[in-house]
């Protein structure tokens, strides 16, 4: 029986090469995207998945605002809650960001940036398998550090790491430990170094100073609840209490106005998708553009399926007689359901391997769009592989082998062959689906494409244009001052100017498009704003054409801007409640400021975002802002720009950091950096949008053939009475118009709400006007007029004494 049902296959293959290629093409297609988004999903749901603790262990995020969660926590926090909650079995605090260092061993250099700093704990956190020494005394002390297999062999090569002396930041350290770094985590560093605890016992009094990761591990995770509440006890009674106190206020009044810190724990499983913060130091994953590509990747397999079965029925009516005969000799409706599902399996397979094949041949381009080292290789891949195979030949096969297995022998036989009017309805009803679904890709890509370009056409209130932002390695280690820092930054400055093409230079503690550093709490009269520090040079501003609205801005001339000035953006200015800023006295952190000038709103993170209150000083202001300057702006000549960037970089790499590589890029392009995620969604909704088009066209030109083949007899009896083709066509065509319109009709509510939705991600949005739905009804009427006209056409041509001989 089997080779019967493979012989058969194989003889309407060679007679339907068309209709099963596109089939074939179409699941391939769907099975490929859906391939595609399990790949992502499986590696994003991968992170911390293999480590031991991650139920027990807790990032403890603090709501600093309504809106607001910091991965940062104060120094004192981690032990105060250690002896005042028995539940909490130990802590560690950890940088929340990887450093980039040059490891010294002998004459050779190494450079890595993925450095984390932590306490002596950390591989109790995440315990990575140790290749050498061992894990539980792996960061004794401050003259300790541990490598990765990788960052070891770079050092090493084949000779054993272990006890041996290497160099970091001027410091002597003793390796004493190397381990595989090969696991997805929220921390996978190169190396790691027991630098935390000096910086901990350095702030250990200020409540106030949210400086570092905190991770809790707990006895019993049901816990959580109550050490949420015991760490909001701790922060009420050692730093919203007695801020209350300093403004002579009740602790409830001072929380009705300013608000408090409000700590959440959230579990190291769920870190990189649903963490409220930025997550840890590798990035927080993108958990709606997740679901996005796995939402839009079924919605495609569906499609396909929907276009498989539509094709199967439109050329089902070629194998009645088949049917018939097979019947009328005995066979049963359940072997003739076998067999068509038998014939789908088969297709479903070799779409599988066509799939597989476009997949991996796409792959690299894949990795690419999502910065990702993704490959076709796991026992969890495979498993899915085989879900895909049977929820497919199911979905797929079940309905035309119903259909086709219901055939009436005697009828079919005597050529009197018909079908129930419920069939008809199905078929018409997955073809209103079909174009639902394309009304969907068509008016949602659409307005993504609006939005994308909304973003790049806003205007920031900054100009990058001939600004190049050099990335500058600041001065650390022992016995290196604020001044050190100061003295040597003006005389790298001063040293730019003199190159040719130069023509401005200034530092600042900013990126366009990554935010500020920190944030810092300020009181004016009663009101209390959290501003982001923007320490800078005199010149930044200007040299970025950020205009002033009130005052002025730094300047040399006036040598209180280097002690006491301070300058506002809009933003900031508008919560202070103040008509006459200029001169107006604010404490900062403790500090006296005077306000000499408000800044025009800019967009310092990138442009989905809203703009935030910001605080401007000059880095000589604070002592500490000199150790943040890391990022030296210079203005060229465009005349000779590529002569002038060959000379900073030999003068840079001579001069200034002979180690490191020399790291620059023009403003206005790492601008368009900060929202190139949303870029990338344009361009996934602008793909689908190609292949859910092509997919339905394929569907629409299955039903249109089998529709017009059950019409043949009549449209050559329209024909033999006079009817003209224009009007066959119209005819022929009616029916398509209303399916389209109904299609149109139905996505029009998903696809406001969803996208409506996913504008909710942008400070600065467009509305969603009645222009996308006009554009995607024309192009999905046209698309389907193409399609059946030149089906129609064809039919009409045909020679109507073929159809008419009979009767």
């Amino acid at each position: 029986m089997l080779k019967n049902w493979i012989n058969v296959f194989t003889y309407h293959v060679k007679n339907n090469k068309l209709f099963t290629a596109l089939n074939i093409l179409g699941l391939s297609i769907g099975i490929a995207g859906l391939i595609f988004a399990i790949l992502y999903w499986n590696d994003e749901h991968s992170y911390n998945q293999w480590n031991p603790n991650k139920d027990n262990v807790f990032l403890v995020a603090n709501q600093m605002d309504p809106t607001t969660y910091w991965a940062s926590s104060s120094a004192p926090i981690g032990s105060a809650i250690k002896e005042n909650a028995p539940e909490v079995e130990s802590y560690c605090y950890i940088n929340g960001y990887y450093e980039n260092d040059i490891i010294r061993y002998n004459n050779k250099k190494v450079q890595t940036d993925k450095i984390v700093l932590a306490q002596k704990n950390f591989f109790d956190y995440f315990p990575y398998t140790f290749i050498e020494g061992n894990p539980k005394n792996a960061l004794p002390d401050v003259n300790s550090i541990c490598l990765s297999d990788q960052l070891a062999y770079q050092i090493f090569g084949s000779e054993s790491a272990l006890g041996q002396k290497v160099v970091l930041r001027n410091k002597v350290l003793i390796v004493r430990g190397v381990y595989k770094l090969d696991k997805k985590s929220a921390y996978n560093p190169s190396c790691v170094v027991n630098f935390m605890d000096k910086y901990i016992s350095s702030t250990i009094l200020y409540w106030g100073n949210f400086q570092f990761v905190l991770l809790v591990k707990l006895k019993n995770p049901e816990d959580q609840h109550r050490v949420e509440s015991n760490l909001y006890k701790l922060y009420f009674e050692h730093l919203t209490a007695p801020r209350a106190k300093e403004e002579g206020m009740s602790s409830e009044d001072f929380i009705k106005k300013y608000g408090a810190v409000i700590p959440h724990l959230e579990p190291l499983s769920t870190v990189r998708l649903h963490s409220k913060t930025g997550g840890m130091a590798e990035p927080k994953g993108n958990y709606q553009f997740l679901l996005i590509m796995i939402g839009l990747s079924v919605l495609i397999l569906i499609l396909s399926i929907v276009n498989y079965v539509n094709s199967a029925t439109a050329n089902a009516i070629k194998r009645a007689k088949e049917v018939g005969v097979r019947k009328i000799i005995g066979a049963s409706k359940s072997t003739i359901i076998q067999q068509f599902i038998f014939e789908t399996a088969i297709i479903t397979l070799f779409s599988i391997l066509i799939a597989l094949v476009i997949a991996e041949l796409s792959l690299p381009y894949y990795n690419t769009f999502l910065e990702k080292t993704l490959v076709l290789q796991s026992s969890q891949f495979y498993g899915q592989l085989v879900v895909i195979f049977i929820v497919t030949v199911i979905t797929a096969g079940i309905f035309p082998a119903l259909y086709v297995a219901n055939f009436e022998a005697l009828k079919v036989l005597k050529g009197n062959f018909g079908r129930s009017k419920s069939g008809v309805w199905l078929r018409n009803g997955m073809l209103i689906f079909q174009f639902a679904v394309a009304s969907f890709f068509i008016i949602g890509s659409y307005i993504v494409y609006q939005q994308i370009e909304h973003m790049n056409s806003k205007e920031l209130g900054f100009n990058g244009d001939q600004v190049i932002n050099i990335t500058y390695r600041n001065m650390y280690g022992d016995g290196i001052t604020d001044q050190t820092r100061i003295d040597r930054y003006e005389q790298i400055k001063n040293q730019l100017l003199h190159l040719k093409g130069v023509k401005q230079v200034a530092g600042g503690a900013f990126v366009m498009g990554n935010g500020a550093k920190s944030t810092i709490s300020y009181h004016y009269k009663d009101i209390s704003v959290d501003g982001d520090n923007i320490p800078v040079d005199f010149g930044a501003l200007e040299m970025l054409k950020i205009k002033m609205v009130q005052g002025r801005s730094f300047s040399p001339k006036y040598s209180q801007d280097t002690i006491n000035s301070m300058l506002v953006n809009e933003t900031a200015l508008k919560l202070l409640h103040e008509k006459d800023p200029i001169g107006k006295k604010i404490v900062w952190n403790g500090q006296e400021m005077y306000l000499v000038g408000v800044v025009k709103d800019f967009n310092l993170e990138n442009p989905s975002e809203s703009i935030k209150p910001m605080s401007f000083f000059h880095f000589k202001t604070v002592k500490w802002f000199a150790g943040s300057l890391n990022n030296i702006y210079i203005t060229v000549d465009p005349k000779t720009i590529n002569e002038t960037l060959s000379e900073i970089e030999n003068y840079w790499k001579k001069n200034v950091d002979s180690d490191y590589p020399f790291i620059y890029n023009f403003v206005d392009k790492e601008y368009k950096k900060s929202y190139s995620s949303y870029v990338k969604q344009k361009n996934l909704f602008s793909l689908l949008n190609v292949i859910v088009i092509v997919i339905a066209l394929f569907g629409l030109f299955a039903l249109a053939s089998y529709s017009i083949e059950r019409r043949m007899k009549e449209i050559a009896i329209r024909k033999t009475l006079g009817a003209e083709t224009n009007v066959l066509l119209k005819e022929l065509c009616k029916q398509y118009v209303i399916f389209s319109i109904i299609g149109f009709m139905i996505a029009v509510v998903p696809v406001y709400y969803l996208l409506n939705k996913w504008l909710e991600n942008f400070a600065y949005r467009i509305q969603i006007s009645i222009v996308p739905f006009i554009i995607g009804f024309s192009v999905l009427l046209l698309l389907t007029l193409l399609v059946v006209l030149s089906r129609a056409y064809q039919a009409t041509k045909v020679d109507v004494l073929r159809y008419l001989k009979y009767e």
